[in-house]
């Protein structure tokens, strides 16, 4: 059994608390960006997210994603309802299990809160809730359990490149997952009223900003933490974490700036697709790697919300385009510009192909699995409750159609 490590302890506390406090920056970022009459429920399916899942999680999720492994798909029953889960390490970590379950339920909570982009001002509650719990039940738990939790991916991509893939903080689970699994839902719910017809601006460009800014610093927690010690794997993790949002707000800038006027939304949005990109890396790469990771994403992201614009697909508030598309980028640069220096493992740059061919076979079965899975899902809950509300509900708006309330008077 592992010893209990203080400092490690002290600060996968402090990281946990920060990823909780992520959700709710999700809420704001996403809850400026819809219109008056809909901003209380979109702030809403962030805390309905954070409460399902965290029920969910403690109930079966954990157990799925980190038990022993049933057939290399997912995790057995060993752990549900959180058994044999105490205050002592679990194998490989040096905190308090019941410390870990809460750090990884964190992770999982934020990841369906980022899939409510989609549902944004027209999401039946019902609808969503039953979403919420097949989704984070079929496709966040199995491909967990993939990444992290000793599933069988990871041996079939080795037998096929002759590498493990990496993935430090979820680049592939949270972001690729909810930003490919945003893009099925958008298909299957269907346009807000109106999408091609009249512009639909945002009503609070501040509110986005806290957003932004609180997800900014969660993601020292989200990154950093999952180092899961503290020391230089986590120190150099924040650094690169600040550096690759810096990077991703400047591309972005510059990149709108070539077509009008760089506004600041487009600034916030460029930083969250640099600490997307960085997610799955910041445990193995430098600063400066992190700033050309970062750059990238910014601009990439930028193109694919354009090109969906282009295309009239009302995925709303681009969970496809920043989570979705930064994370399959930084994944794949990952296999770039991992460094063995810094987290054991090198990459393209350092002579290793095939962590790079690793990489992109990761990145195409989590694409794949989570799109199809997702479309099933949402068509299921669609027939079954219905994921949208009806017309007229969604013209008087959600905060008062869905909660009763209003978020302005």
């Amino acid at each position: 059994m592992a010893e209990l490590d203080g400092a490690a302890t002290a600060w996968i506390l402090a990281s946990t608390s920060m990823v909780v406090l992520m959700t709710f920056g999700v809420a704001f970022f996403y809850g400026g960006l819809v219109r008056r009459k809909n901003v209380a429920s979109m702030i809403a399916l962030s805390l309905v997210s954070l409460f399902i899942v965290s029920i969910q999680w403690a109930v079966i999720g954990f157990s799925l994603s980190f038990a022993p492994s049933i057939g290399g798909v997912v995790g057995g029953l060993d752990y549900a309802l959180l058994r044999g889960i105490g205050m002592e390490p679990l194998e490989g970590t040096s905190i308090p299990g019941v410390l870990y379950v809460a750090f990884q339920m964190a992770f999982a909570a934020i990841t369906l809160a980022i899939l409510t982009s989609p549902f944004a001002e027209r999401a039946r509650l019902t609808g969503f809730i039953a979403f919420g719990l097949l989704w984070t039940t079929l496709v966040y738990d199995p491909v967990a359990h993939w990444i992290w939790g000793g599933g069988g991916l990871h041996g079939l991509v080795e037998r096929l490149t002759g590498a493990t893939p990496i993935d430090f903080a979820g680049g592939l689970v949270v972001h690729t997952a909810s930003g490919f699994s945003a893009l099925a839902v958008a298909l299957v719910i269907g346009p807000r009223l109106g999408f091609e017809e009249s512009h639909i601006p945002p009503h609070s460009i501040p509110l986005t900003m806290i957003g932004g800014a609180l997800l900014w610093f969660g993601w020292f927690g989200f990154n950093a933490g999952s180092a899961l010690a503290s020391d230089g794997v986590a120190g150099n993790a924040l650094l690169v974490t600040h550096l690759a949002a810096s990077a991703g707000a400047a591309s972005w800038a510059l990149a709108s700036w070539s077509h009008g006027r760089p506004g600041s939304l487009g600034m916030i949005s460029g930083a969250v697709a640099g600490l997307v990109a960085i997610t799955p890396a910041a445990g193995f790469v430098g600063p400066i790697d992190s700033l050309v990771i970062g750059a990238l994403a910014g601009f990439a992201s930028y193109k694919a919300l354009a090109w969906r614009l282009e295309r009239g697909l009302d995925e709303s508030l681009d969970a496809w385009a920043i989570h979705g598309v930064s994370g399959v980028l930084g994944s794949i640069l990952t296999g770039v510009f991992a460094r063995e220096g810094i987290g054991g493992v090198p990459g393209l740059l350092e002579g290793n192909p095939g962590l790079f061919a690793a990489q992109i076979v990761d990145a195409i079965v989590i694409i794949v699995y989570s799109f199809t899975v997702t479309l099933a899902i949402a068509k299921f809950v669609d027939r079954l409750v219905g994921l949208r509300v009806t017309p007229t509900e969604e013209y008087v708006g959600i905060d008062i159609s869905q909660h009763g309330e209003e978020a302005y008077r």
